[in-house]
Order: C-alpha cells, then sequence, then structure tokens
C-alpha cells in the first residue's frame, strides 16, 4: 500500500513541476489559466459560455478548452460565444493532467489570449490533485447537489479559490440550504469567497470573468489553508492528504 502512495506521489510530483513550466511560460507571454472543476451536471459550461460572452463584449481577449471522456457538445455549445474553443477526449482518462495542456495548446492558442478558461472533466476527485498551471482554481456545486458536498470532497474544495454555487434560480424549490453549505465550505477552506450564480437569469455573471482579471492584472488570489499546509498538490492524493510511512 505504502508503494502505491510514494508511486501516486511521484507522478503528481512530475505533473506539479510541468505545471509550473506551463505556467511560467504562459505568464511570459502574458496568459492567465483559470481552471474550472465541478461535478457533471453542475451547470458549468452554462456559466462558462456566459462568462466568455461577456469576455467578448469586453474585448478580453480570451479561449476555452474543455475536457470530456467522449463527445464534443461542450465545446459546440462554448463556441457560440465566439471565441477560440477547443475540445479535448480524454478517452476515459478522469482529469487533465498539466502535460496533456501544455501538448493541446501548441499551434492552437492564440498569442494575444489573456485569459484561457479550461473546463477540466466533470469530477470532484483526480481533477483535484493535478495542478494544470492555473493561476486560478474556481470549483462550482449546483444547488441540487446537496450542502455537505465541500465536506465529502475536501481536496476539492479545499484548494479553491473560489467557490460558485449555480442554479441558484431553483434554490428554494429544491430546499436548499445555503447557510449548511457555506459552513461546510468554510470548514475545508476558511476565508474563500462565495459567489452565487444562475446562468438562467444571468445572476452573478461576470463574477468569474472579475477574479481572473484581477488575477491576470497580479492580484494575489485567495490562499486556502491547505495549500499553506501542503505547499503542493503534489500530495494531494484523491480526498486524502498522504505522507510517507
Amino acid at each position: 500500500m505504502c508503494r502505491a502512495v510514494d508511486l501516486r506521489q511521484a507522478v503528481l510530483a512530475k505533473n506539479d513541476a510541468g505545471a509550473e513550466v506551463l505556467r511560467g511560460n504562459l505568464a511570459a507571454r502574458g496568459t492567465t489559466v483559470v481552471n474550472l472543476l465541478s461535478s457533471p451536471g453542475s451547470g458549468k459550461t452554462a456559466l462558462l459560455e456566459r462568462e466568455l460572452l461577456l469576455a467578448r463584449e469586453r474585448s478580453v481577449p480570451v479561449a476555452a478548452l474543455t475536457a470530456d471522456l467522449a463527445t464534443e457538445n461542450d465545446a459546440a455549445r462554448l463556441a457560440r460565444s465566439g471565441v477560440p474553443v477547443k475540445q479535448v477526449l480524454t478517452d476515459g482518462l478522469c482529469h487533465l493532467e498539466a502535460g496533456m495542456l501544455a501538448q493541446h495548446l501548441v499551434g492552437w492558442l492564440p498569442d494575444d489570449t489573456r485569459l484561457l478558461f479550461v473546463e477540466n472533466v466533470g469530477n470532484l476527485v483526480c481533477p483535484a490533485s493535478y495542478d494544470l498551471g492555473e493561476t486560478l482554481r474556481v470549483v462550482l456545486a449546483s444547488v441540487t447537489e446537496g450542502e455537505d458536498k465541500p465536506l465529502k470532497y475536501p481536496t476539492a474544495f479545499g484548494l479553491a479559490h473560489l467557490v460558485v454555487i449555480t442554479k441558484t434560480d431553483i434554490a428554494r424549490a429544491v430546499e436548499f440550504d445555503e447557510d449548511a453549505f457555506r459552513a461546510n465550505v468554510e470548514q475545508v477552506n476558511p476565508g474563500v469567497d462565495i459567489v452565487l450564480t444562475s446562468a438562467r437569469r444571468g445572476q452573478g455573471t461576470g463574477a468569474v470573468l472579475d477574479r481572473a482579471l484581477a488575477a491576470a492584472s497580479g492580484e494575489p488570489p485567495h490562499r486556502p489553508v491547505m495549500a499553506r499546509a501542503t505547499h503542493t498538490h503534489a500530495h494531494a492524493v484523491g480526498d486524502l492528504t498522504h505522507t510517507h510511512s
């Protein structure tokens, strides 16, 4: 069991090293990466489409890369915004890795891109452990997923720079307890901001874009306690933090 954990840590350490290189290379060209994580069906694509449309209206050079196990449905939806979009099919892999992202950017990402939004595979386990060279990590949860989501997936929510609640237009119908959700987020990631959104009604539109632009301008994002404790994503294994025995 210890060897399996050691191997996992070695894989993550290699990924983190690649992520640092990618982050530096993109920063040198003026591009900031925003990594979006959530469960399937959270409304991540719908909200991202609105953010991309707003970025275009503001003349902010943005691009989006979306990852799925199969189909190009999300890329087709995001392309309606008129910004450069690329679909990555992972062929069964449940997450993106820094090396994969770097490979898919070669020859595709426009030189003037200020913000690159990465819509990770719909999964709150594996993607949480992989740094993609992002400056801003946004974790989304819909009101239909339950108030205890942050406690069930502490690594995902614990390493977030921003937490977004989606589908708030139906919060009352599903009896979503916002106070309980906020308390659970605070337990795993003290001090992180939580934004309320509804892609259908336009509530909260622009909040993610504004945070991304602030990060691109050099404003330090929230620093999660988990990140300060581990100093790196390499020790975050699934939803457990492991140490060598």
